[in-house]
């Protein structure tokens, strides 16, 4: 066996995701990087890949080049998978390049700048059979996959309530008038998107909603703002949810909550009990129950089930956090490309990667928030694409 060969389009030098990305594909020894385009400017470019010690002729000024040059090497030598770790106006563009170019893709979230591009995507990928993943990085917590194996197996009985919230407050001064290039493409709807708040933390909170509850968002009604004066997106907002099964839901996302720092968390209730999971204390989930005391699960427990186990690493009492449930969203995706290349049927543990149906799903969502926003309807269908 040898290691999944991986290029890089973005996350060059000064840019936070890039490295995160990188340590999560190291972690677990199935995955190398091998070649790069960090950086629209080429000169950035180089020295990124000068610094992560990959050869010169492997570090390229722009991503069509690099698709070219990866494609006409040996079959064992070229990148298998891009990783698109640049601002959202660029995933599509280097998505598409790689696909027709026959390598997969791993994107970060959310997939495309708008839903047509996003639907453009599906018929791409479609069309050459390559696979499609998406970085829904909260899917990857081991107790996350718990609480969705339980909510699955029936123990909380019919779905009645969720509830999620996405909570930050870096954005509630004008940081992007600042030298902070975080802030500046997040709030430029010519690299954004529509949408900033709901674009960036809100669509993970959707996902999350529908990948624990195991039921799809049938309908939203929104309110967006933008607090923070000569912002063009939103910094807030607040959605309610109404799912396929009948069940309500309440969506809340900020990026102007002072003195947040990344305070994602969900609960879900049924008709016998409840469960809470909190991404700023991963490593706990909690199960409530009307008719006995509430039980608290830990992760790496023996009581765990099979797909939550598959995806921790350590021993209780031992942390895993934000870096180890990225890495299990990056080897599910070397699974699924090892798994295509020995012939084999791809195995659980695999196969639950966001991939091109969380990526029209998550599109909607921002674009559905929006417009329902700016409507005086109240309730707009979620409707598949």
């Amino acid at each position: 066996m040898t290691k999944i060969r991986m290029g890089m389009v973005g996350g060059g030098e000064g840019a936070f995701i890039g490295a995160v990305h990188r340590m999560a594909a190291a972690l677990d020894g199935e995955i190398e990087l091998v070649c790069g385009a960090f950086s629209s400017d080429p000169e950035r470019s180089q020295r990124s890949g000068a610094a992560l010690y990959l050869p010169p002729e492997r570090v390229y000024d722009d991503f069509h080049t690099m698709m070219s040059a990866e494609a006409a090497l040996p079959a064992d030598q070229r990148m298998q998978f891009v990783a698109i770790v640049t601002p959202n106006h660029q995933h599509f563009p280097v998505a598409e390049a790689a696909l027709r170019s026959g390598f997969h893709v791993l994107s970060d979230k959310p997939a495309t700048l708008n839903l047509n591009e996003a639907i453009r995507l599906r018929e791409l990928v479609t069309e050459t059979g390559l696979l499609y993943g998406l970085t829904h990085t909260y899917t990857g917590y081991p107790l996350v996959k718990e609480a969705r194996a339980r909510v699955a197996a029936g123990e909380l009985g019919n779905i009645r309530k969720v509830v999620v919230e996405y909570p930050q407050g870096w954005l509630a001064a004008k940081e992007e008038d600042t030298d902070n290039k975080q802030a500046a493409w997040r709030l430029d709807p010519a690299q954004a998107g529509i949408s900033s708040c709901m674009g960036d933390i809100g669509v993970h909170a959707a996902n999350l909603a529908e990948y624990v509850s195991g039921e799809s968002i049938a309908a939203i009604c929104s309110d967006l703002t933008a607090f923070v004066p000569g912002r063009p997106l939103d910094d807030d907002g607040a959605v309610l949810l109404r799912f396929a099964n009948g069940a309500r839901g309440i969506l809340h996302a900020s990026q102007v909550c002072v003195g947040e720092e990344n305070a994602l968390k969900i609960s879900i209730y049924g008709e016998r009990g409840g469960l809470e999971w909190r991404q700023q204390e991963p490593n706990t989930l909690w199960l409530k129950w009307a008719d006995r005391p509430t039980e608290m699960l830990r992760a790496g427990g023996p009581y765990l089930s099979e797909l939550a186990a598959a995806n921790t690493r350590t021993p209780m009492g031992h942390p895993e956090g934000y870096l180890e449930a990225f890495a299990n969203i990056y080897l599910a995706f070397a699974g699924q490309i090892r798994a295509r290349e020995e012939g084999r049927a791809t195995d659980e543990r695999a196969a639950d990667c966001p991939g091109i149906d969380a990526a029209i799903r998550g599109m909607t969502f921002i674009e559905l928030a929006v417009a329902a926003s700016a409507s005086n309807i109240k309730w707009h269908a979620f409707e598949r694409r």
